[in-house]
């Protein structure tokens, strides 16, 4: 039988999972939470360019240089040794702050379909509701899933797709592709979002039976 809390940080995840302790968090200054860090703090002048230069087309450029940051953080943390428990909270974090604010400005701007941006948004604000107050509240952290990122994955082509949509350079094409990206990245966002749930429910069982055996 696992520890109480070796198995409730399995189920948290739904996947198997390594034993951390103090001696592997390399703690907040590390090279994966700056480029983290610095992914939020270009989200205004992603916004700028977008919203304020009316330029579309150098927007989708930086959300592909942004997608290539999410994933060069996390293959920097394994290749570095500087994986971190904050950083398992910014790493997400950054992408659902840079998904939101992609989606938002491209509705703003009038360059993001509505049959996808209000989806993304309606679940971004779910998960991301539950999963704050469960942390504030009981201190739970719900681990991100792989298939979640997959999903973050596909949004983070689908939106910049539209945004080439409308700079006139091939615009059926790019339309066409953010249509495919952009149903299956939703398609997968439905799954991963049920399978958090479930995540979630088991978490808050495993943390009352804690306190009942105290």
């Amino acid at each position: 039988m696992l520890p109480r809390r070796g198995r409730s940080r399995q189920l948290r995840t739904g996947e198997p999972e390594s034993p951390s302790s103090p001696d592997t968090d390399r703690g907040l200054w590390t090279v994966p939470n700056l480029i983290s860090a610095l992914r939020i703090a270009a989200i205004p002048l992603f916004l700028w360019v977008l919203l304020g230069r009316d330029d579309p087309g150098l927007a989708a450029v930086m959300l592909g240089v942004i997608a290539w940051t999410d994933y060069l953080d996390g293959w920097l943390a394994r290749r570095l040794d500087q994986v971190s428990e904050i950083g398992k909270f910014l790493d997400p974090l950054a992408d659902r702050l840079v998904v939101a604010s992609s989606v938002i400005g491209g509705l703003a701007a009038g360059v993001v379909p509505p049959w996808l941006g209000w989806p993304l948004l309606a679940r971004e604000a779910a998960i991301g509701a539950v999963a704050l107050y469960l942390l504030v509240t009981l201190r739970i952290k719900v681990a991100v899933r792989q298939l979640g990122k997959a999903a973050t994955v596909f949004v983070f082509c689908a939106v910049p797709f539209y945004y080439l949509a409308h700079t006139g350079f091939f615009p059926d094409f790019w339309r066409l592709l953010g249509a495919a990206t952009g149903v299956t990245g939703l398609i997968l966002y439905l799954i991963v979002s049920w399978q958090y749930a479930g995540d979630m429910r088991r978490s808050v069982e495993l943390h009352r039976a804690g306190r009942s055996d105290k």
